[in-house]
């Protein structure tokens, strides 16, 4: 993922949620992914309830199997990424 895609990425989930999410608690955070983490249904929910909670927006059940279900068609390149987070942020 590049650099301003990040710093885009932060950018519009502060803006969007009021807050002031740090690079470090999204690196840390980021660190815990692994890749098998995309394809265990378990671990993806908990990852997106993570990205939820650190963003203070909350995601419904039916907006978390969205996103489960665009990963699995799609895997999770980094295009994937911003789609799957303005879903989150739409919602």
């Amino acid at each position: 993922m590049n650099r301003d895609f990040s710093k885009d990425a932060l950018n519009a989930i502060n803006k969007k949620a009021g807050k002031n999410i740090t690079e470090s608690a999204v690196k840390k955070l980021a660190s815990t992914v692994k890749p098998g983490t995309t394809q265990n249904e378990a671990q993806l929910r908990q990852l997106i309830k993570q990205v939820s909670s650190m963003a203070k927006v909350p995601v419904s059940e039916a907006t978390v199997q969205e996103i489960i279900n665009a990963v699995k068609k799609g895997g999770a390149g980094s295009g994937t990424m911003e789609s799957l987070m303005k879903m989150m942020l739409k919602k």
